[in-house]
């Protein structure tokens, strides 16, 4: 959908999801984000892949806090990683919270009794390698529109929706599959249209600790006939590839990206690095 047709402006979003380039106004409708998908929002820190406190004056991100929480046994470090997803209006990417941030976040939200200090590195490595295989499965959805937007996408905003579950979701859980442990709905822009994708994050305890302990099921929202279409288009192209087919419009060779998995890092820290439950 693009800006101005019923939607929200494209500019620059906080971790909010609330506008924060000039003349913004209010923006799009808030809400909790964050979760396996964080990053940062302002000069090169801090965002969409962070936790925040917040300005009680006007609700809006203050610094990140790098503060030992209450009751922390040992220190943990504050350096943060920037993420290969670039962040829309701007010219950089997301940044992931540090281990002290994702802590703080952790105890905030009464989800660290399973998680020790020592567990941070591999909890945030395991994050961050699922928010940058969540992009690479958007990566592929966006390969079908490289002819009308060359420079590739970035993504202007997100939202977690863990109490929320997608229609598909909804489905599978109806036949007798497990529910996602979360739900995000990331906004792409594609020079200059505004795409949503529905994302929904499965824990396997059956293959706990193993490289295919997780699954991400990245699409676009049915919201618009480009959706659909690209629904259409993406089983016709992996039905073709999977039986080592070319693709019936271009006629190359078909094939499938790689999924790489997070490696190992345990049920418990695994799981909690990709829960909403260290959202803002």
């Amino acid at each position: 959908m693009r800006a101005g047709a019923g939607a929200a402006p494209l500019g620059r979003f906080n971790v909010y999801n609330q506008r924060q380039d000039a003349g913004a106004g209010s923006g799009a409708a808030g809400g909790a984000a964050g979760g396996a998908a964080a990053g940062a929002a302002g000069a090169g820190a801090g965002g969409a892949f962070s936790w925040w406190r917040t300005d009680a004056r006007n609700n809006m991100p203050a610094e990140p806090n790098q503060q030992p929480a209450p009751g922390q046994e040992k220190p943990l470090p504050t350096d943060r990683q920037a993420s290969s997803i670039p962040q829309g209006g701007t010219s950089s990417s997301w940044w992931y919270p540090s281990q002290q941030m994702f802590w703080n976040a952790l105890m905030r939200k009464g989800k660290g009794g399973d998680v020790e200090e020592d567990d941070m590195a591999s909890v945030v490595a395991t994050h961050n390698s699922l928010n940058e295989q969540t992009w690479r499965d958007v990566l592929r959805w966006e390969s079908l529109h490289r002819e009308e937007c060359p420079r590739g996408p970035k993504l202007l905003r997100f939202q977690g929706r863990p109490d929320e579950l997608s229609p598909l979701a909804r489905l599978r859980a109806m036949l007798g599959g497990p529910e996602p442990f979360d739900r995000h709905d990331w906004w792409v822009e594609r020079c200059g249209t505004e795409v949503r994708y529905v994302i929904d994050f499965y824990f396997k305890e059956e293959n706990a600790g193993r490289a295919d302990q997780f699954e991400l099921v990245v699409r676009p929202a049915l919201d618009s006939l480009d959706g659909a279409l690209d629904r259409t288009k993406m089983f016709i192209y992996i039905e073709f590839a999977k039986r080592g087919w070319p693709c019936p419009i271009s006629g190359t060779p078909g094939h499938l990206l790689s999924r790489e998995q997070p490696g190992p890092a345990g049920a418990a820290a695994a799981a909690a690095a990709a829960r909403p439950d260290a959202k803002a």
